[in-house]
This record gives structure tokens, C-alpha cells and sequence, in this order.
């Protein structure tokens, strides 16, 4: 089953889109509106007979208002809306919240009168598609800034002032999802690997744009090693108080907050941690989320010690302090992996690593959790079952670190 579940990935992954399909576009407009705490967006499909309908997932009530649609909109719900186009070119407009505070007085998106920095996951609800068959759309997304605002970034590719272009292959539907940053803004680039880096930030904020940069240069040709992945292109974006402090990833960007440490005093580094979401895109099921953030802070600690960051010493010390910090754990299997779960869980993935290592020491392959953590990538989600198998996979034959009731 897994090994299906593995050539499904693959194949996927694969796909293009069909020359025979029929391509329509889709543009996206969004304009700030700093006085209310709000952007208009529209979207505009040039042709909408071949789309039946959008079923929009609207969440929170009193998020989205003002609806305005070409065809017919309606809401039997709060929390759904369904859009059907009319025939010929068919716009639907509407406003949506930016602020949002993530716990009490904490943002993880936020608009003042100089600069916005939120999720387009925010602007453009989840959406249901229903369509004609061989129908393909192909999604714009374009920016009016108010008077002042000098940039906008997202993490897709630049196509124009202000313009990009979406495009997910594993979705019908794209909408302009990941991390965007606009207003009065400073950006480093820099290209590492196949990869543009964008860093931006809104001016006077205190992001360390060039110390990210230059940690990322860094690790990037050992993060190359483990995942076999280069994104075209990568943002990231960051704020001060009163923007929530930590780290949050999409699949082409990601957020940290500006005063958070490159590297903490415990050795571990957010910074890295987020990258390693981005990178390998595993997610988790059957209440195994601590693979996800296990690998996430295993890589986050050993990249940085294969870039050189981490003497032999610090790595053992960092290591008694996961011990300290996890002791009270008994099992991983959670649906939401708390500090002590995922510093067990790092001790465990270092633990298999050096008994996968051990176990392919002189052989024609030899192998180690790097191999494991490719394997995961290629499954939509990995439970703790699936995570056994491929380790033994890769090693060979049964695994004592694993045999334990920490996955039970």
C-alpha cells in the first residue's frame, strides 16, 4: 500500500497541463485600504461558462462583506458562499478584514498606514471548483497601492510592476496563497542554488536582512543535500511587536518575527526550522505531528551543524538539554506536537540516524535519515506507521529505536 501511495506521489508530480485543455484566465486584483482595515478584491475570469461554480469556504463571520458578482452569488450559510459566473467575461468583488490576531494583542497579519503584511491565503477564501472538463485556469495576481506604498513581494514569480503569477500544479483552483508584504518596504536578494531569495520587510521594523541572508547562504548547499527540492523562488518576511512572535511557514514563504535570534541560545534556529517546513513539505496524520515538527527541529540543529556552525561540544550540550526538556514525555503520538514532544522526538530521529548509518556502514548505499525524510516527501501525509515502514525500508531490516511505546 505504501509503496503505491509513494508512485501516486511521483506520478503526480509529473503531470502538466494538457495541450488539449482549455485555458481561462483568471486575474486577481487586490487594493489596500489602509483608513478601514481592509483590501477590495476581485476576481475576473475573461470567459465564465466553462466554470459551474465556487463554493468559497468564508470562515470567520464578518471576515468578507460587500460581495458583488457577475451571474449569481448567494450565502445559505455565513461560512459558504457560492459564486456562478455568467457567461462571457464575470468579476466577483469583495472586502476582506486584514488585521488578525493570533492570541491576545499578538498579530499574524496586520495593515497600518504605511505597510500590510498578511497571508494571500487570507485575501482569497479556500474555494471548492466545479467546472467543465478540460477546463484549465490560468491565475494573475495584481496589486494597486495606495498613495505612498512604494513595493509589494509575495513568494510567486514577478510577471509585471506589482503583477505575478500563480500557478500550483497539484491544484484546480489557484489561489494566491503564502506570505505577502507591501508598502513602504526594504528587500535583499540573492539567488542560492536555483533559487530567488527575496527577504523583505516593512522599513523600521529591525529585520536583519543581510544576517538572515547571509545564514541562509550558509546552509543552503547542505539543505540541497537532504531535500531534492528548488523552489523557483523563496520570500521571506518579518515585523516587530505587535506581530506575533515566532515563525510560521506556506509553501513558498514564510514569516518571522524581526527581533527573533538567527540562532537561539539552546543552539536551535527558527530561522531554519521554517526553511525546513518549506523545504520538505511532509505534513502529518494520525496524530503523528510530531514528525513533521520532529524533522523540522532535527534539521534545524543538524544543518546548522554541517555547515559548521556547531562544534562537537555545543551539539552535546544541545543534546542534554532536549533530554532535560523531554523527560517527562511517554508518548509522541499527538495531534499537536508541544515543546518537550518535539525535543523527544529530535533525540529519537538522532538516535535512528546513527542506527540506520550503522546499519548500511560498508554496504554498496550506505544511507542515513536523509533517505528516510525523501521518502516522506513523497506522500500527501505520513502517519507514524508510515514512517516505520520507510525506515525499515531504507534500513534494511527492523529498527530497535523505533520498537518503543513512544509510537504506540
Amino acid at each position: 500500500m505504501l509503496i503505491r501511495r509513494l508512485l501516486l506521489a511521483t506520478a503526480l508530480l509529473s503531470l502538466s497541463t494538457p495541450l488539449w485543455a482549455q485555458k481561462v484566465n483568471l486575474d486577481y486584483q487586490v487594493r489596500f485600504l489602509p483608513d478601514s482595515d481592509q483590501a477590495e478584491v476581485s476576481l475576473t475570469l475573461a470567459d465564465g461558462a466553462p466554470v459551474i461554480s465556487l463554493a468559497f469556504n468564508l470562515g470567520e463571520q464578518g471576515v468578507y462583506s460587500d460581495f458583488s458578482a457577475d451571474g449569481l452569488w448567494s450565502q445559505k450559510t455565513p461560512q459558504l458562499g457560492v459564486w456562478q459566473p455568467g457567461k462571457g467575461k464575470s468579476t466577483l468583488s469583495y472586502r476582506v478584514r486584514i488585521n488578525h490576531e493570533r492570541s491576545e494583542g499578538r498579530f499574524d497579519a496586520r495593515m497600518t498606514e504605511d505597510w500590510a503584511l498578511l497571508r494571500g491565503d487570507d485575501l482569497v477564501p479556500a474555494v471548492k471548483l466545479r467546472q467543465q472538463d478540460k477546463t484549465v485556469l490560468v491565475s494573475r495576481l495584481q496589486f494597486d497601492l495606495p498613495k505612498g506604498w512604494k513595493a509589494v513581494e509575495t513568494g510567486w514569480p514577478r510577471i509585471g510592476k506589482n503583477k505575478f503569477r500563480i500557478d500550483n500544479p497539484q491544484r484546480k483552483f489557484d489561489r494566491p496563497t503564502g506570505w505577502i508584504v507591501a508598502g513602504k518596504i526594504g528587500t535583499r536578494r540573492a539567488k542560492l542554488g536555483e533559487t530567488d531569495v527575496a527577504i523583505a520587510a516593512p522599513v523600521g521594523e529591525g529585520m536583519r536582512r543581510m544576517d538572515v541572508m547571509t545564514l541562509l547562504t550558509f546552509i543552503w548547499p547542505h539543505a540541497q543535500d537532504v531535500f531534492p527540492r528548488d523552489p523557483g523562488k523563496l520570500l521571506i518576511v518579518g515585523a516587530g511587536d505587535p506581530m506575533w512572535r515566532g515563525g510560521l511557514s506556506a509553501a513558498n514563504s514564510y514569516y518571522m518575527h524581526s527581533e527573533r535570534p538567527l540562532v537561539s541560545e539552546n543552539g536551535t534556529s527558527s530561522l531554519v526550522h521554517e526553511l525546513v517546513h518549506v523545504f520538505s513539505r511532509i505534513k502529518a496524520r494520525d496524530r503523528s505531528d510530531w514528525i513533521t515538527e520532529g524533522l523540522a527541529e532535527y534539521y534545524a540543529i543538524e544543518l546548522m551543524r554541517r555547515a559548521g556552525g556547531l562544534s562537537e561540544e555545543r551539539y552535546q550540550k544541545i543534546r542534554e538539554q532536549l533530554i532535560g526538556w523531554s523527560k517527562p514525555v511517554k508518548s509522541l503520538r499527538t495531534s499537536y506536537s508541544s515543546g518537550p514532544v518535539t525535543a523527544r522526538a529530535v533525540l529519537l530521529l538522532q538516535e535512528l540516524d546513527r542506527e540506520i548509518r550503522q546499519a548500511t556502514k560498508g554496504t554498496t548505499q550506505p544511507r542515513s535519515l536523509d533517505d528516510v525524510t525523501r521518502g516522506l516527501m513523497r506522500l500527501d501525509k505520513a502517519s507514524s506507521k508510515d514512517f516505520i515502514e520507510i525506515s525499515e525500508s531504507v534500513m534494511g531490516g527492523a529498527s530497535k529505536v523505533l520498537d518503543t511505546p513512544l509510537l504506540r
